[in-house]
């Protein structure tokens, strides 16, 4: 190809490496996950080597929490972030978090660039190679890889061959276009403004927002004394490329808030849209969509950022199994049956939470009024909302016949070295037994971990890298356990 250099991620023959598109906070998680694994990964970003303020990013929910604590990560996040235990929606609708099953029984307020440097940082410990400023300009997908053609700083262009590819690439994906999957979906929400600003008055709550007639808004701190402002008025329904001064801001807090709190000194304004969107296909041959790149949907409910990283946390897993040879490369495609479902709920929970706010007749603010009744006064629904918000509540599809516990997400079981998510620090699968049973862990210790309840309960449960449970069983002799970890981990390793 003439014009062109040509880099072999792992030799032309048989690549066994993963180029990840994009180094936003799905990219990064997903690479630093696989390098950790023990797999080469270059991860290509089009933009500088810097981590932007820009993110419209500020909340941790509790199963995102999870993740990162399953990596070491959450508590030096929590460290630099400010927990909220309660919401409360459109004023009325109280969501209590502190009731949560989980450690983390909170929500965590911290701006996105906090998570990236974290997320960046263990990645480059951890032996990914950065290629920034170079921009991905085509996929080409063949029997034993994937060519993915880039375009430095320079303008110099180059291919770049890798086993998999994964477009982590964002709303405007250069990998989901190149491999032909369409983005159906529409603008939900026009003209949301977006302000950097200092404020005279601290707000009340860490996290303040609500919806009054025609406008919303939404105010979090940066923690520097710097907070972001999102608002929107229905009556400027304009282009995101009109002008925007500051008093539009303050007018719009003032109507939803009852306040501007001193408003001053903006920093960045700008003004964006708010769009649906979900590519049917999350896995094409060889190349993969997580993230912004399979799902975009309104900000309400702060599920973006965490829908992209539990994407990244149920792929890496997978990915570095079938590279190791643990897996059938169909492995993958139960990346598309877990999570596709999941951004598809997303989507409809943060749209029904963004139309509420945006009802403007009578009947329907009625009827706004009747659903948050309800969910106030029945703990099971409000459960359920809470559960979908803070991602605690998704289970993955179970065989028929499958124990009850498979497919559910695996709370931070005591265990009589420590807690679970301790144990799967090591990205491997975590089975618990009863004390004296047989384990089968002989000849696969580097993909499985053993451990034993520290309450003495006689199920054995087989957690997977990523905190959702395999395989469970009451009954647990050895040739049950066998055949589970020949399913999961596929055999031992001889000698």
């Amino acid at each position: 190809m003439a014009g062109t250099t040509r880099t072999p991620a792992s030799g032309d023959s048989a690549p066994t490496g993963v180029l990840v598109v994009g180094a936003g906070p799905t990219g990064l998680l997903l690479a630093g996950d696989l390098a950790a694994a023990g797999v080469p990964v270059t991860v290509v970003e089009k933009r500088p080597h810097r981590i932007s303020n820009l993110s419209r990013a500020f909340v941790l929910h509790a199963r995102t929490l999870e993740q990162l604590d399953a990596r070491g990560l959450a508590d030096g996040l929590r460290a630099l972030g400010e927990p909220l235990s309660d919401l409360r929606l459109f004023n009325r609708l109280a969501i209590r978090l502190d009731r949560l099953p989980s450690r983390f029984n909170e929500l965590l307020v911290i701006p996105q660039y906090e998570v990236e440097k974290v997320l960046e940082r263990r990645a480059a410990d951890a032996g990914v190679r950065f290629r920034y400023e170079t921009e991905a300009t085509g996929v080409v997908q063949d029997a034993d890889g994937v060519t993915v053609r880039v375009r430095g700083a320079g303008g110099g262009a180059e291919e770049l061959r890798a086993a998999y590819a994964v477009g982590a690439d964002g709303l405007h994906s250069a990998v989901r276009r190149a491999v032909g999957q369409p983005f159906p979906g529409r603008s939900v929400i026009r003209s949301v403004v977006l302000a950097d600003v200092l404020l005279d008055e601290k707000p009340e709550r860490v996290l303040t927002a609500n919806a009054v007639g025609d406008a919303f808004a939404f105010i979090a701190p940066f923690g520097d004394g710097w907070y972001r402002v999102i608002g929107w008025h229905r009556g400027r329904n304009v282009s995101d490329t009109a002008p925007l001064g500051l008093e539009e801001v303050r007018e719009i807090v003032r109507l939803s808030l009852g306040r501007d709190y001193g408003m001053r000194d903006a920093r960045w304004l700008s003004r964006f849209h708010s769009d649906e969107r979900q590519a049917p296909a999350y896995r094409v041959g060889r190349v993969l969509l997580a993230g912004d790149a399979a799902h975009v949907h309104s900000p309400a409910g702060g599920q973006g950022l965490n829908t992209g990283l539990q994407d990244a946390a149920n792929l890496s897993w997978k990915l570095a199994a079938v590279l190791h040879g643990h897996a059938d490369p169909a492995l993958l495609d139960t990346y598309q049956s877990e999570r596709h479902p999941v951004g598809r709920a997303v989507l409809r929970s943060s749209g029904g939470i963004i139309r509420l706010a945006m009802v403007r007749r009578p009947w329907s603010r009625a009827v706004r009024a009747a659903l948050i009744a309800v969910l106030n006064r029945f703990p099971p629904a409000r459960r359920s909302m809470v559960g979908q918000i803070t991602g605690i509540g998704y289970r993955y599809p179970a065989p028929r016949g499958a124990h009850p516990l498979t497919g559910r997400r695996a709370p931070d079981i005591a265990l009589t070295t420590g807690r679970l998510y301790e144990a799967l620090r090591g990205g491997r699968f975590v089975l618990i037994t009863p004390p004296g049973t047989d384990s089968g862990k002989g000849g696969r210790a580097d993909r499985l971990t053993v451990e034993h309840w520290a309450s003495g309960r006689g199920t054995a449960v087989l957690v997977r890298p990523d905190g959702y449970i395999a395989w469970a069983s009451e009954e647990p002799g050895a040739e049950r356990i066998e055949e589970a970890l020949l399913t999961w981990t596929g055999p031992p390793t001889a000698g």
